[in-house]
């Protein structure tokens, strides 16, 4: 069998095995530098859309070539594991809605245990083999290596969107100094459309594919620290978020292809999709780490679900006064 046959059969059993772990789609990109994204990440640092979040510039050089985290590095595997289930959002004054991602089991504790399944078939199949997995857990662009991958394309939204799936789905990213086939990048698909630019309800997306994480409620009430109060311009418009925020990924006409996850660990524990603030607020912290064990929910601890469970009650009081000094004045 000559080399380029079996870098070919070897690329479609590893594509064969991670389906069968439960990966939804799987692509393969060639590891180089991410030269044309130089650019791009330099001013969104600049610009500081990154918040507070400072790590990303500690690791910008990495984030741009993969082979300063894996020096042998040939080849990126992504992979894809769709989220999305039959249950949808629902509006309650009383209650702080959830991210989807956030209604079922940790995605870290779902995809990684397979991601290093599928390095160790590697392992075993080609002797000598070196790989390093990551789920969202260090410095790889994995948006940027999903497009080059042929997962999707970045859409407007920063999210990768795909024609067969939408974009309710988790990336996971395995470096390997194995040769594999590599796959042809999805072009843009967004076209004219701006929906999720003109529904991010606080202006987070600055210009197409360009987001300030410090306007995004997802940064807002995941990222920042317990005791940081949110800015009026985030707290009058958090628009019954409590955990995440999904509107740019719910406007998005993509989505309408969305494709029902396999995983029963990401429907939502307890058929909840939102919690209920008083609940949220009388909690002990034992009652919040048997609850919320094993779940995304955990990251921002209890005391930042219940700082962020008084903005969404401050919020309300302050629509209900604007409420009635409308209806007075209507009078």
């Amino acid at each position: 069998m000559d080399a380029e046959l079996s870098t070919a059969a070897l690329t479609k059993e590893l594509k064969d095995y991670c389906h069968r772990l439960g990966f939804d789609a799987v692509g393969i990109a060639q590891a180089e530098a991410l030269d044309d994204q130089r650019e791009h990440l330099h001013t969104w640092l600049t610009r500081g859309y990154h918040a507070t979040m400072h790590y990303m510039e500690r690791t910008s050089e990495k984030r741009l070539d993969p082979r300063q985290i894996l020096p042998s590095a040939r080849s990126i595997v992504v992979v894809a594991m769709s989220y999305d289930t039959p249950y949808r959002h629902t509006d309650q004054p009383d209650r702080g809605k959830i991210s989807r991602y956030g209604w079922g089991d940790d995605y870290h504790d779902v995809l990684l245990p397979k991601l290093r399944a599928a390095a160790a078939w590697l392992a075993n199949r080609v002797p000598n083999a070196e790989s390093k997995v990551y789920v969202d857990t260090g410095p790889v662009m994995e948006k940027q290596w999903a497009r080059r991958a042929g997962i999707g394309w970045q859409g407007k939204n920063t999210n990768v969107i795909s024609r067969t799936m939408g974009s309710f789905f988790f990336l996971g990213v395995l470096l390997t100094s194995v040769e594999l086939e590599a796959d042809a990048p999805i072009p843009d698909y967004c076209g004219t459309c701006t929906a999720c630019l003109d529904a991010c309800p606080t202006g987070a997306l600055v210009e197409p594919y360009v987001l300030d994480a410090s306007r995004c409620i997802s940064y807002w009430t995941i990222e920042t620290k317990p005791d940081v109060e949110f800015p009026e311009s985030i707290r009058r418009n958090l628009d019954g978020w409590l955990f995440g925020c999904d509107v740019c990924q719910d406007v998005c006409p993509w989505n309408r292809f969305r494709k029902e996850t396999r995983e029963p660990a990401f429907f939502p524990r307890n058929d909840e999709t939102s919690l209920a603030l008083e609940q949220i607020l009388a909690m002990t912290p034992e009652e919040f780490r048997q609850r919320f064990r094993g779940s995304p929910l955990k990251r921002p601890k209890l005391a930042g679900l219940q700082r962020n469970a008084r903005m969404l009650q401050a919020a309300a009081e302050c629509s209900q006064q604007s409420d009635v000094h409308a209806h007075d004045h209507s009078r």
